[in-house]
């Protein structure tokens, strides 16, 4: 019997847009109005708490009222024919609402919430959080967000999964948030890899092997599975 091949999935913000999402840093430099100093790092959180919480209340409730789109659905998809692992830059759960079974977070989750001393006490939060919330340990909860200047503390198990790939995609990040922008170089020499953006910044000039489809994620993703599934029928 053969062995499932091995898809990764790198997404950024560019696949939850179509759900209503809006995309994290518009063209301006802010964050749904707000500047990226203020309400993602550390410094900001300890210079104004309320701001910060009262900034990822507003995201949470934002969350609770989309669905995952179509892009995310495509994704389910694959799972039937291939092993697949989602690789996701983005704090939504829309893969895992959506039905994708092996989802890594690298920046952390919108509807979690940990200590801010503690860092292994990590709760499911959905409802707002507000100065005086704590952990068991009674120090103040904070979005379970990794913010700029923080470690990325799935980085190392994102590389080991990317390298595994048997075919790579590339999913509504432009590539240029490091250190996720690396996983790229952390994929086997030779893998085939599908980079869906609607602005590429990346060309096929960059990489050997790789395709880039200029689409949204919907239509990118369907295009990627006729792809393969041509692919399949050649074999």
């Amino acid at each position: 019997m053969n062995h499932k091949k091995r898809i990764v999935v790198l997404t950024g913000a560019g696949v939850s847009a179509e759900s209503g999402i809006k995309t994290f840093r518009d063209a301006d430099g802010l964050w749904e109005g707000h500047n990226i100093q203020d309400v993602a790092t550390p410094e900001g959180f300890f210079r104004n708490p309320e701001l910060v919480l009262d900034f990822y209340n507003q995201r949470r409730k934002q969350l609770l009222s989309v669905k995952p789109n179509k892009a995310h659905h495509l994704l389910v998809s694959l799972e039937k024919k291939y092993e697949v692992s989602i690789i996701t830059q983005n704090v939504d759960d829309l893969h895992e609402r959506a039905g994708s079974t092996k989802v890594v977070h690298l920046h952390g989750e919108l509807r979690k919430v940990r200590s801010t001393k503690y860092e292994d006490l990590i709760y499911d939060w959905d409802d707002d959080l507000v100065l005086g919330d704590s952990c068991k340990q009674n120090t103040q909860l904070r979005p379970h967000i990794v913010w700029f200047g923080e470690a990325v503390p799935n980085l190392e198990i994102a590389d080991k999964i990317t390298q595994t790939a048997d075919i790579l995609i590339i999913i509504g990040t432009s590539m240029q948030v490091y250190p996720a922008a690396n996983l790229i170089y952390s994929a086997k020499t030779g893998t085939p890899i599908y980079l869906i953006d609607p602005k590429p910044k990346v060309t096929e000039s960059h990489f050997k092997n790789l395709t880039v489809i200029t689409e949204t994620a919907t239509i990118g993703m369907e295009k990627v599975i006729e792809i393969l599934r041509q692919a399949q029928d050649d074999s």
